[in-house]
């Protein structure tokens, strides 16, 4: 049964920074995508990054230059790195991961999600 516990989010003013952390139990996914998405209020989910078995990473062009992604295998926590914060970051953050490791920003194709953490800059 996988698990995923985000953790890090809170209010901040514009131009301020904040990590997430997504821990994440229960896998045994020899590949993988992981990636964070967020949800603003009447808004859909987006991608925000991704990272897969290979490395490789995506970004949605908003935060590309402010945000990034990383991954700790030995601690099973995936990371986002989040600077030079905008009020239109404000949202629900929430990380996923699956098996498929070719998911990329894929929002309604990731299997598991953890339950969010709040981000507010203003």
């Amino acid at each position: 049964h996988v698990q995923l516990v985000e953790s890090g989010g809170g209010s901040v003013q514009p131009g301020g920074s904040l990590r997430l952390s997504c821990v994440v139990s229960g896998n045994t996914y020899t590949k993988y995508s992981m990636a964070w998405f967020r949800q603003a209020p009447g808004n859909e989910r987006e991608g925000v990054a991704s990272v897969d078995t290979y490395g490789l990473t995506h970004y949605i062009d908003s935060v590309k230059g402010r945000f990034t992604i990383s991954l700790d295998n030995a601690k099973n926590t995936l990371f986002l790195q989040m600077n030079s914060l905008l009020p239109e970051d404000t949202a629900m953050y929430y990380c996923a991961a699956d098996s498929r490791w070719w998911l990329g920003l894929q929002t309604k194709s990731y299997t598991h999600w953890g339950q969010g953490t709040q981000v507010t800059v203003s």
